[in-house]
């Protein structure tokens, strides 16, 4: 093979591949865009440009925020969006503390019993308790009708734990050794060595921990009274079941379109996370990548 010849993989796409790449890129973007702009522009619609649609609008001709006022007005939808900020909020925290601790020991070398505690981890992730017992164990606990029973059975996500321990065993050993020579004890090691090293892997992690708390809604049903749910059950309950809020009605006595304010508590349950997620993106690759290889 001559010198100036190159592998297939490197050569310069036909312009017949970057127009089918380009239409299929093109075509993945529209199936994304166009139902997210159907859903934003209906709960922005009013009720007659909603009744004349039969129930979608593209575009509104006359925008108003009517329907996020009537749900954001002290009802169940508010009450379920603190709900849901707060045990993401709480959640992450604890889930990526716990990670964290745990991620770290099991990926220095010699502690002990190490590999019996990493075993059982990986045991766990291979065979799930079931829901009948996950539900005992809850209720023995106490923890029914509590927001620790959306936290606690999933405080630790195997495979978060397995990237962490993977990109902490990434690390230079001469690091750890430098830190030893200095005095510095394990948790000095892991605050001021470790994670700043670690920026990556626990943006990611804790991205991941988020819209896992965020999106949660089965544990919601299976422990917690209705007068406790968060955002994402009373998104189920009213948008797929069609159950009733009692809130959407307005203050003049009106009602909104039920398309109208089943697309408002979608769009309330869904941007949060979409705003979370570009300040977030480039540690993507660097933080998965790196911790699923090395593991």
């Amino acid at each position: 093979m001559s010198a100036h010849v190159r592998p297939g993989w490197m050569e310069k796409p036909k312009p017949l591949t970057q127009a089918a790449k380009a239409v299929a890129l093109a075509a993945v973007v529209l199936l994304v865009c166009v139902p997210f702009l159907v859903i934003v522009s209906t709960s922005l619609a009013s009720q007659r440009e909603v009744v004349e649609g039969g129930g979608w609008v593209l575009w509104p001709q006359e925008p108003t925020f009517k329907a996020y006022q009537d749900i954001l007005d002290g009802g169940i939808v508010t009450h379920a969006l603190g709900v849901s900020a707060g045990v993401t909020v709480v959640g992450t925290l604890l889930s990526l503390a716990c990670t964290v601790t745990l991620a770290y020991a099991l990926s220095r070398p010699g502690v002990f019993g190490g590999k019996p505690v990493l075993l059982l981890v990986l045991f766990t992730f291979l065979f799930p308790p079931g829901m009948i017992p996950g539900f005992l164990v809850v209720k023995e606990l106490g923890l029914l009708d509590s927001y620790s029973s959306l936290v606690l059975p999933v405080l630790v996500n195997v495979f978060n734990l397995v990237v962490l321990r993977g990109f902490f065993q990434g690390i230079p050993e001469e690091l750890y050794e430098a830190a030893r020579l200095d005095g510095a004890g394990d948790w000095r090691v892991l605050w001021s060595v470790v994670l700043p090293l670690s920026k990556a892997a626990l943006a990611v992690v804790g991205l991941f921990y988020a819209v896992a708390y965020w999106n949660s809604w089965f544990y919601a049903s299976l422990y917690l009274e209705s007068d406790h749910w968060p955002l994402q059950q009373v998104l189920r309950t009213y948008v797929v079941a069609g159950t009733d809020l009692t809130d959407t009605a307005t203050s003049e006595g009106t009602v909104n379109a039920p398309q109208t304010v089943q697309m408002a508590v979608l769009v309330i349950a869904t941007v949060p996370i979409l705003l979370v997620y570009p300040f977030l993106q480039k540690y993507f690759t660097k933080g998965v990548l790196t911790g699923a290889i090395k593991s």
